[in-house]
């Protein structure tokens, strides 16, 4: 089974010894750093919507939860390569919204690149910091 994200934004993948990781990024969360895990919200907004999309997942056997950061990029939910403007020598590498295992590969190189002062192999001037600052997003096209 591969990841598999459903337009509400309810995921769900498989994970090593047999396991599926499930979740789901609620919009009307605030942005906050409180990590801790509710197991009520799982069981009163996930699991239903897990259970309508794949009807044999109903039967699974909760094991444990966590909570953590995601969608952190608020601005257009895509990575921020890059040297920040304002700051010499400050370069980031955030904000992924859950794409950075994917987009780490490629990401990394092209930080790499920038900071040896060589030019970049491949072209993410899209993702530089700028548009944070000038509150520009880019435009929503699927994968960036």
């Amino acid at each position: 089974m591969p990841l598999i994200i459903y337009p509400s934004d309810l995921y769900f993948r498989p994970e090593t010894g047999g396991l599926i990781l499930v979740g789901k990024s609620l919009k009307e969360d605030p942005v906050t750093f409180d990590l801790s895990w509710q197991k009520e919200r799982f069981e009163e907004i996930i699991w239903p919507e897990l259970a309508r999309v794949v009807p044999s997942f109903e039967s699974l056997k909760l094991v444990r939860g966590w909570a953590g950061l995601y969608e952190t990029n608020l601005l257009d939910h895509n990575g921020i390569i890059g040297l920040w403007p304002e700051l010499k020598g400050f370069y980031l590498i955030t904000g992924f919204s859950g794409h950075g295992v994917q987009q780490a590969p490629a990401a990394g190189r092209h930080l790499a690149e920038l900071i040896l002062g060589n030019t970049p192999s491949l072209d993410l001037s899209r993702l530089g910091p700028q548009r944070i600052l000038d509150k520009q997003p880019l435009p929503e096209i699927g994968v960036v």
